[in-house]
């Protein structure tokens, strides 16, 4: 596993005990698992009690190096050894080390699934449909008179996942960019077939 930087200082500083108490590091520790796995998880679970007294900032890069950690370590199917030799790269105790291969080997088959579920290829864009639209008021009952193209992208991907299409709606003068930014897109990858 090779993990950035602001990633491994963000572990050091989690497996400092004069930073991170033990309870604060059970409790961190938890809520970066829960964020990764349940989709209804959210910010409050770092306004624990036992948190309150760690900078905010020190917190969230905390909690974004464990959660970096752990997606990296479910990515590369990693055995237990291979969690701790890098845990203890980053000065982690004996104790810290046994609590995240404890925490990662329960919540191991859900984040694998998680992950597999994503996909490995991008989505691939079969057809486009638009319609204009014209706008006489809005929600609030203003009067705008202005028109408005609602354009979908039916995409698919290699793996046979169904995905729902992407829809957006957008200004004439958003979709002239984004249309010019698909031919400078084009071009770009005619260049470099060519070479």
């Amino acid at each position: 596993m090779e993990l950035s930087e602001y990633v491994q200082s963000g572990l050091q500083t989690l497996a400092d005990s004069g930073c991170f108490s033990p309870s604060a590091y059970t409790v961190l520790l938890q809520t970066a698992f829960q964020s990764l796995l349940n989709a209804q998880a959210d910010q409050v679970a770092l306004d624990h009690p036992v948190l309150k007294h760690i900078d905010p900032t020190v917190l969230k890069h905390c909690h974004a190096a464990a959660a970096t950690c752990i997606l990296e370590a479910g990515k590369h199917k990693a055995d237990k050894s291979t969690i701790s030799t890098y845990l203890e790269d980053c000065k982690f105790d004996r104790e810290r080390i046994e609590q995240f291969c404890t925490e990662y080997q329960k919540n191991k088959d859900t984040l694998e699934i998680i992950l597999g579920s994503i996909g490995r290829c991008p989505l691939h864009i079969t057809d486009v449909s638009w319609r204009l639209e014209y706008q006489i008021k809005t929600n609030q009952l203003h009067k705008t008179y202005r028109p408005a193209y609602l354009v979908t992208l039916n995409v698919e991907n290699s793996d046979s996942r169904s995905h729902p299409d992407v829809s957006f709606s957008c200004t004439m003068e958003q979709l002239q960019d984004f249309v010019g930014k698909l031919k400078d897109a084009a071009k770009s990858l005619e260049r470099a077939s060519q070479m």
